[in-house]
C-alpha cells in the first residue's frame, strides 16, 4: 500500500491510542497487555494472497545484476520489493514499512548496487543500529554484487579501525556502518559524509530506541541537500516522525504491513509463579522434539548471560551474546547458531532487529519486552519467509498479583 507520510503518521498515532489500554508491568515501567502475547494462528483462515506486479527480470536493471539474483533462486520480489525497487530506481526518497523477514534488505541494495553500475562516483551510506545486522547487509551485499566489482567497507565498533581504514582507501562505493563507529570516523576526518549523495537508514526506529537520534541527527546534517534518503523499518513510532518529515524530500511511503506482527506466528504466554518455576518450565520445554532452534530474550546483559550459564550447566547447547562480548565473540556464536551447531541461543535486544537466522522454531521471552514494539521485533526472528513459529512469552503471575494490590 502507498500512502503519503502525513496520513500514514495519522493512522499511527489512532493505533497508538487504541493501544494505551495496556496495563500490565513488565518490571521496568512499561505497560503491555498480557493478552497482547497470544495470537494463535488459524491454518484453515485463507490469508490475503499478494499478486506482484513485476518479476525481478521485468525491473529496469542491468543484466548482470539480474544473472546474481537469478543465480540466488529469486524470481518474484517480495511485496516491499515489488513496491520499492521501481521508486528507488526513480531516484526518489522512500520510507518502505514492512515486517521483518521480508524482504526490505534487497528492496534496497538491488537497486542502489545498480545505481553504482551506472554511475561508478556514486557513493552510498547504509546505517544500521547493530553490528550484527550491518555484517549481515554487507554479506547480502557482497552475494548479488559478484562479478560487478563494486567495493563495499564494513565500519562498525568492536572490530579492527586499522583494517576499516584500508577498506575506506579502496574507495568503496558502499559505506556499511553503526552510527557510532561512524560518527568517530567523521570527527577524526576519515570520512566525509559529502560525498555520499544516496542515504539507507535501516531499522531506524531501533536506532532511535538505543539513543542514537542525535547521532542520526547530527550525521544527516553533514549529508549533501541534494541526496536521495530511504528508509526502513517494521514499525515507525513517533520519535522517527520528525527524521521522516525533515530530511526527506517529497517520499513515497510504502507499507506492506497487514498485522503487527505475521499470521503464522503461534503466540501465547507461559505463566509462572516465581524464577525457580520459571526456569523449570524453560528447561521442560527446551527439552521437547520440536524446539530444535530456540532464540531466548533476556532483558539485561547479566541476566543472559546468568540464563546461559544455567542452561549450559543443566547440559544444553546454548551459546549468548549481548553488549559485553567482543565483536568476534558475538558474530562466532551467532553463526554456530545458524549453522544449527547450538540449539540454543540467548541474547538482549541485539537480536532483536534484522537479524536473518533461518529455521528458528521458537522465540522465547524469558524477560518480557520493555514495549509492545521489542516484542514485535523480538519474534519476528521465528515464522520468516512465510514458515511456521512459535513465540512464547513468561509472565510471573506473582507481578499480576502486586498490580491488583496496588489498584
Amino acid at each position: 500500500m502507498v500512502e503519503t507520510v502525513k496520513k500514514f503518521m495519522y493512522r499511527q498515532s489512532l493505533t497508538r491510542k487504541r493501544n494505551n489500554h495496556s496495563w500490565h508491568t513488565n518490571g521496568r515501567g512499561a505497560h503491555v497487555a498480557p493478552s497482547r502475547y497470544v495470537n494463535k494462528t488459524i491454518e484453515e483462515e485463507a490469508q490475503p494472497v499478494y499478486t506482484a506486479t513485476h518479476q525481478f527480470v521485468d525491473f529496469a536493471i542491468s543484466s548482470e545484476l539480474k544473472a546474481n539474483i537469478a543465480a540466488r533462486g529469486y524470481t518474484m520480489p517480495t511485496p516491499i520489493q515489488d513496491q520499492v525497487i521501481p521508486y528507488v530506481l526513480q531516484g526518489r526518497d522512500v520510507v518502505g514499512i514492512a515486517n521483518t523477514g521480508t524482504g526490505k534488505t534487497a528492496a534496497f541494495l538491488v537497486p542502489l548496487i545498480d545505481k553504482v553500475m551506472r554511475d561508478r562516483s556514486q557513493n552510498i551510506l547504509i546505517i544500521a543500529p547493530t553490528r550484527e545486522l550491518a555484517v549481515q547487509i554487507d554479506d547480502e551485499f557482497r552475494l548479488f554484487s559478484v562479478g560487478l566489482h563494486i567495493r563495499s567497507a564494513l565500519v562498525i565498533g568492536g572490530a579492527s579501525m586499522a583494517n576499516q581504514l584500508w577498506n575506506l582507501r579502496q574507495h568503496p562505493n558502499m559505506l556499511i556502518s553503526t552510527p557510532g563507529r561512524l560518527k568517530d570516523f567523521v570527527k577524526q576526518g576519515l570520512i566525509h559524509l559529502m560525498d555520499y549523495k544516496t542515504i539507507v537508514l535501516d531499522e531506524v526506529d531501533r536506532m532511535v530506541d538505543i539513543g542514537f537520534i542525535a547521532d542520526i541527527r547530527y550525521l544527516i546534517s553533514l549529508l549533501p541537500v541534494a541526496r536521495q534518503s530511504l528508509f526502513f523499518s517494521a514499525t515507525l513510532p513517533q520519535d522517527v516522525t520528525g527524521i521522516v518529515q525533515s530530511f526527506l524530500r517529497d517520499p513515497v511511503m510504502v507499507s506492506v504491513k497487514l498485522k503487527e506482527t505475521a499470521q503464522h506466528i503461534d503466540q501465547d504466554v507461559i505463566r509462572v509463579r516465581n524464577k525457580k518455576e520459571k526456569l523449570q518450565v524453560l528447561c521442560t520445554l527446551l527439552k521437547k522434539e520440536e524446539s530444535s532452534k530456540v532464540l531466548i530474550f533476556g532483558r539485561t546483559k547479566w541476566n543472559v548471560e546468568k540464563l546461559t550459564r544455567s542452561l549450559a550447566e543443566i547440559g544444553f547447547s546454548v551459546g549468548s551474546i549481548h553488549g559485553n562480548k567482543s565483536q568476534g565473540q558475538r558474530m562466532r556464536v551467532l553463526a554456530q547458531f545458524k549453522e544449527n551447531k547450538l540449539q540454543i541461543l540467548v541474547a538482549t535486544n541485539v537480536a532483536s532487529r534484522g537479524l536473518d537466522i533461518p529455521d528458528v522454531s521458537h522465540v522465547i521471552n524469558f524477560d518480557e519486552p520493555e514495549s509492545y514494539d521489542d516484542y514485535v521485533h523480538r519474534i519476528g526472528r521465528t515464522g520468516r519467509a512465510d514458515k511456521s513459529g512459535v513465540a512464547l512469552t513468561f509472565v510471573v503471575t506473582g507481578d499480576l498479583r502486586a498490580v491488583y494490590a496496588n489498584g
